[in-house]
């Protein structure tokens, strides 16, 4: 297993059973076309990362349960990714990956669960080597971006018809149309 320098790219299709009522389409599958991207955690890279930020809605925010240093940077990231993302809160998962390397594990579920906590979003450890837990991380994510999606959509069509209630908008005047100028 390499480490990313610079920036990896992955596409892949998933086929998702909706879990929300919000927008009446409880049980129905969707499509969804994701990317990916693994951006390098080192700071030198730091800058180039921020581009991928701006139109990304959700976040894997990955760091290495056999390194502390990599814990502490998460608060950093968190701030990054809370400045540059599309949104002020954007979706995140902390994920704990290298849960396989028991021996040299240094950082605790518990730290790793009081960090989560305060950054309040949810927690995982994942394996890359065994692929323990990947896909549930994505999937957590993925879950966390819909529900977003779908109660966006569902606000703007309540917006609608309160303003369709309300007669909406009408741009017809009330006065007769004039037939000179009135400049």
């Amino acid at each position: 297993m390499n480490a990313t320098v610079g920036v990896d790219f992955r596409q892949k299709r998933v086929i998702r059973e909706n879990k929300q009522d919000t927008s009446g389409l409880l049980g129905q599958k969707q499509r969804l076309y994701l990317q990916l991207w693994d951006t390098a955690g080192q700071e030198r890279f730091r800058s180039l990362c921020t581009v991928f930020l701006r139109d990304a809605m959700g976040f894997l925010l990955v760091f290495d349960l056999t390194n502390e240093k990599s814990l502490l940077s998460c608060r950093e990231w968190m701030n990054l990714l809370c400045q540059h993302a599309y949104c002020e809160r954007p979706d995140v998962i902390l994920v704990g990956n290298k849960a396989d390397k028991t021996e040299e594990r240094v950082i605790s579920t518990s730290d790793a669960q009081r960090l989560a906590q305060e950054l309040q979003v949810p927690y995982i450890e994942t394996s890359a080597l065994s692929g323990k837990n990947v896909s549930a991380a994505v999937d957590m994510l993925l879950d966390l971006v819909m529900k977003r999606i779908e109660e966006s959509v569902t606000k703007a069509r309540i917006h609608k018809m309160a303003k369709d209630a309300n007669g909406g908008i009408h741009l017809e005047s009330s006065k007769p149309a004039s037939s000179s100028c009135a400049c």
